[in-house]
């Protein structure tokens, strides 16, 4: 829930599914005189852009009943509410919430078109509000993922010291063939942590690749804190002497145990993924099958 000041008058933001929702309830109370939702909804233009937006945007929106309902629209006697066209239209650009923060919210799409049914000025003001309502939003979610990135690097130099002191020994490589040994090693977590090794996800997702992003960079802030966990459990096997294969398979223990506490706590997989993450990929069911942990290859 955000809060935005148009014209002094306070109003509420919400976002589902990824989609912002702003209170027309709220933006009602600029208006001056008696004025209400259903006088606005019986306007044929509203009507007229309502349909076109659920076409748009919503596979289910029931078109042939919106249109047999608002048949009447521009008549004296017209009426129509917004719980008819939610619950026999199927809308999903307009909905009603209950509680502390309810009243009747429109996607930002709607919410414009109604601020300049209330005026051309609000309506300027509305969209300004919003833009730097998502501009802060932005620069403090980008903030808090540096934070978090910072995160995976917590126990970076442990497991390095590990690879130098325990590893390499052992595998007498020379000197500078060393950084093979230390990619091998942060793909042993990569594919714990994500089901990746770097090069199979560069060759998985070639778009994101070329946008200089890396499987860290779209992971969200739960699959970073394991990751950083794991840096310093390997640095434990590895003094333990833990052959590769072992490791792999302890690690991927570790992984799905501490990712299934994260995902159950109250900092929810919504509430933080990586900010350069494809919005299609983020609405996607099948994200977790694009990130989540793969199973370990002994090969």
């Amino acid at each position: 829930m955000s809060k935005i000041k148009v014209d002094n008058t306070e109003i509420s933001v919400i976002t589902e599914n990824g989609k912002d929702f702003i209170c027309l309830t709220d933006m009602m109370k600029s208006k001056d005189g008696d004025f209400f939702l259903t006088d606005w909804l019986r306007n044929k233009n509203t009507l007229d852009y309502i349909s076109v937006w659920e076409r748009l945007n919503n596979p289910n929106f029931n078109y042939g009943e919106f249109a047999l309902i608002t048949a009447g629209a521009g008549r004296n006697s017209f009426k129509v509410s917004v719980k008819d066209l939610t619950e026999k239209c199927n809308i999903k650009g307009i909905t009603s919430k209950a509680g502390r923060y309810g009243g009747t919210y429109g996607h930002k799409d709607i919410a414009f078109h109604f601020g300049m049914w209330i005026s051309a000025e609000f309506q300027l003001l509305l969209v300004t509000e919003y833009q730097r309502l998502k501009e802060e939003e932005t620069k403090r979610l980008n903030s808090e993922w540096d934070y978090r990135r910072f995160l995976s690097k917590a126990n970076y130099s442990i497991h390095t010291d590990a690879v130098k002191n325990h590893v390499i020994p052992s595998l007498n490589v020379e000197k500078d063939k060393e950084w093979i040994v230390y990619a091998n090693e942060a793909d042993l977590l990569s594919v714990a942590v994500f089901g990746y090794t770097a090069k199979q996800w560069k060759e998985a997702n070639p778009k994101l690749h070329l946008q200089g992003l890396n499987m860290r960079d779209i992971a969200d802030a739960h699959q970073l804190l394991v990751l950083s966990n794991l840096e310093g459990y390997n640095a434990i096997l590895i003094e333990k002497k833990f052959d590769k294969y072992q490791r792999l398979i302890e690690l991927r223990k570790a992984a799905v145990s501490q990712l299934q506490s994260l995902r159950k706590s109250i900092y929810t997989e919504d509430k933080i993924k990586s900010p350069y993450l494809p919005e299609k990929i983020k609405q996607d069911n099948s994200f977790g099958n694009i990130l989540g942990p793969g199973k370990p290859d002994k090969d």
